[in-house]
Order: C-alpha cells, then structure tokens, then sequence
C-alpha cells in the first residue's frame, strides 16, 4: 500500500477520541435521569391494587350512606390498612375535580404523583426519597367519579449512580474533570512520540549522528509511525554522507601529501646544488604552509570520524598538563603572562587527543591576540565543567563573526585577523573535539576588552 492511499489515522484518532469522550460524557450526564425515572416508576403491582380496591369499596359505601355530610374521622378509619409487610398505609381521596376529601395537608410529593399519573394514563408507583406513592384507582359514587391514591413510608435502597442525578453541580465537575482526563490520556499517546522525535532531531542537529527515534516508536501504525522510519532513514543517509565526506578529506589529505614531499625533496636537492633564489625560498615557504594545512585538514578529520569512540574518564588538569605547559612557554616568549585556574580533581568521561588539541588551539589564539594576560578557569556544576579562556586583546568587532568563527576556513574582518596567518582550521578543530563531547562552545567579546571563549562539557 502506498503512502497516498493509507488513511488519515491521525486524524482518525484525533475525531474518534474527542468525538466519544464528548458523546460519551453526554450520555452519561443525559441518562441518569431516565435511568432514575425508570427505576423510580413502574407497573402497579397486584398486592397494592387490592388494597386500592378494598378501600375504595369501603369509601363507596361511605359515601353512598352519607350523602350530605363526609365525616373525616370516619374517612380515616375505613382508610386505616396495613399491607403484606404490614407497613401502614395511608389513602387519598380525590373527587373529580381535583381535591382531596379526606385530609387537609397534602404533600408536594402527592401532588408531583397526581401530575405524573394523569401524564402515564395508568396506574403506578413511584419511589420517592421516604416513600412510595402508588395509584391511582378510579371508582364511582354517587353519581360522581372519584380516584384513591395510596402513600407508603418506605425507603428502598437505590443505585449509588443516582448520587450523581441528585447532585447535578457535583455531576458537571466530575464530568469536565473526566473529559479532561480523558482528553489528556488521548494528548499524551500523541504527545509522546512527537517529544521522542524532537529530542532526536536535535541531538542530530546539534552533531550527533547515531541518534536514532526508539524502535517503539517506529512500530506505531499511524503516520507519527511512518515518520519517526522515514526520519531514521535520513539520519542514516546523513551519517553516511558526512562520513564519505569527512573520509574524502581525509583521503584527499593525504594523497596531497605525496606530491608536497616531492616538491619539498626537488627543493632540498635544488638548494644543495646551489640553485636557491628569492623564488626557491617562496616556493619553500609556501609549500611549508601547505603541509601545515594539510595537517589541520587531518586532524579535523580524524576529530570528526573518531567522534562516537569511547571515552576514558580522566583528571581534566592531567590531561592538560603538557598543553598548558607549552601554553605557558609561549605565552613567556611573547612577554605575555598566562593564569592558570584549574582544581586537580576535577574528573569527567572524555576523548583526551581532541580536547588536548581544542584546548591547545584555543589557548595559541589566545596568546596571539592578547596585549599582556591569557586566563584558562574550570569551574563545575552538578551537569557539567565549564572551561573558560580569555584575553585582554582587540576582540571581534563584528559581532555576527562571533557565531561564525567555529566554521573552518573562516576569517573574519577584524582586528584579530589582519595579521594572521592561519586559515581558520584551529577554532573549526576545537569546535568539532567539543561537539564529539557532546558539549558546546561559544564565544564573546569580554565586558572590559577582549574575547571570552567558553566550553561546557556534560558529566555524563
């Protein structure tokens, strides 16, 4: 199946989710009360229609004997019947126009029930809080129609879901809380794999080639599924490509270096036979530079290619030793004064030939710039070691080139780099040893005067 024709499950999942947590939060809420009202009525049973028709029997024959008066107290004698549980029960009398004759306090629960029977047609009961009112049964007397209505102290234990019908503010707020929760289970599902794949994709940006989208991920069968392979599959193109690219550098590297010993030996032999001249000397000069390039082209090279070998957890300070050594040294030859600020015990997991050259390269530059004072300081958090290295030079007036600097074979228009000689591989080196740490590098123009370079290396 092709990926045109496959449906559009995201957006399956996105209208079925929401469209059932609404539907079924609206059933629920719509039917308690039809669930309450059909628990609450049903049929007259058999048992309290004969109790109906006994009393209206009785009732019958009142009425018929005293056709002028109604004695109440009477009334209550003949309506005075227990039932099977031999429960008592009291009995209602309504003439056809509406009234009760036979009590002078009606209940708003009776009065509800007179409504509900006239609406159902038919006999039934209904189940209040305290009580059950049953009826009605329609006799004649005297000519006149008359309907006899029972009542029931009785309380019959009902569904605790009613709780919610009964309590419809309590209701609404368990219902929104519920279609939250539910909204947010959907959101998470989603949400998920769409974290994994941004984490990934900035690992890889940030120069970690392996990062890979977790294969859980890649197994889902919707299109976040198809995205997380499709990324995975890009990584693995970009890997290889910079891989073949950073090889063929290196190859190219080296391959140069053949014909370079060549020009150098003609040269030697030239020099010997006494053939040397201001145009000798140049091509001497020149192709010294050119092997120095080469160098540097290698060892980015080799920094890049050997990035995800294992590391070796050593002091900071021991593998430092002998760059800050050497930094020192030169730093003295130029009249210049290096500080050196670094705790001995200071220990993390890392590639120490890349980060001694990094170090090397950032603190020659230092050198090269500074009027009088290079400072290197380590200081660490719970995360990470913070490395930093700076000079009381000029600076980089453009703050754009600020960013820029890391890019092999960049060099900027500024005072830094009028006078130099290099070709802007050393920054591009100590970028790509920090980079295979995992870390980050940047640089800035110090408040006072001149440059802040600064190295965060994670712990882990």
């Amino acid at each position: 199946m092709t990926m045109s024709k496959l449906p559009n499950r995201i957006f399956i999942k996105l209208l079925l989710g929401f469209w059932l947590c609404s539907s079924l939060i609206i059933a629920i809420v719509g039917l308690l009360p039809l669930l309450q009202q059909s628990h609450d009525r049903a049929p007259l049973p058999h048992h309290l229609s004969k109790l109906l028709i006994k009393v209206a029997d009785r009732v019958s024959v009142h009425l018929e004997d005293n056709s002028q008066t109604i004695n109440t107290h009477r009334f209550k004698r003949l309506t005075h019947i227990r039932d099977i549980n031999n429960k008592p029960v009291r009995f209602y009398i309504v003439d056809h126009q509406g009234r009760v004759i036979n009590s002078h306090q009606v209940s708003r629960s009776l009065r509800r029930f007179m409504l509900m029977a006239d609406e159902a047609e038919r006999p039934m009961t209904h189940q209040f809080k305290s009580e059950l009112i049953f009826g009605p049964y329609k006799f004649d007397a005297k000519g006149e129609q008359y309907s006899i209505y029972g009542r029931l102290a009785d309380h019959h234990p009902r569904p605790w879901f009613f709780f919610f019908a009964e309590n419809k503010l309590l209701t609404l707020s368990l219902a929104i809380m519920l279609s939250g929760l539910l909204c947010g289970l959907l959101a998470w599902h989603l949400g998920k794999p769409l974290r994994t794949l941004r984490l990934s994709a900035d690992a890889l940006a940030a120069g970690d080639l392996t990062s890979r989208v977790d294969q859980a991920t890649i197994n889902r069968k919707d299109e976040i599924g198809q995205l997380a392979y499709a990324f995975n599959s890009m990584a693995d193109s970009i890997e290889n490509m910079l891989q073949s690219q950073q090889r063929l550098i290196s190859d190219i590297s080296h391959e140069l270096r053949t014909p370079l010993t060549r020009l150098q030996l003609a040269l030697a032999l030239a020099r010997k036979k006494g053939q040397e001249s201001a145009e000798t000397e140049r091509i001497g000069y020149e192709a010294e530079q050119l092997e120095l390039m080469i160098a540097e082209l290698l060892e980015l090279s080799k920094v890049k290619l050997n990035a995800h070998e294992s590391k070796l957890s050593l002091g900071l300070a021991e593998i430092l030793g002998q760059v800050l050594d050497d930094a020192d040294f030169e730093a003295e030859q130029q009249g210049k004064s290096l500080s050196i600020n670094i705790d001995e015990e200071i220990k993390l997991p890392l590639y120490p030939r890349p980060l001694s050259r990094a170090i090397e390269n950032l603190l020659r530059n230092a050198i090269r710039y500074a009027n009088t004072h290079v400072e290197i300081k380590v200081s660490e958090s719970i995360t990470s070691i913070i490395i930093e290295i700076i000079d009381d030079g000029p600076g980089i007036e453009n703050e754009q080139d600020l960013e820029a600097i890391f890019k092999p074979f960049y060099r900027p228009q500024s005072a830094r780099e009028r006078e130099s000689g290099g070709w802007g591989l050393g920054l591009a080196i100590a970028e790509a040893a920090v980079t295979a740490h995992k870390g980050s590098i940047v640089a800035k123009n110090a408040i006072s005067q001149g440059l802040n370079v600064t190295i965060v290396l994670p712990r882990a």
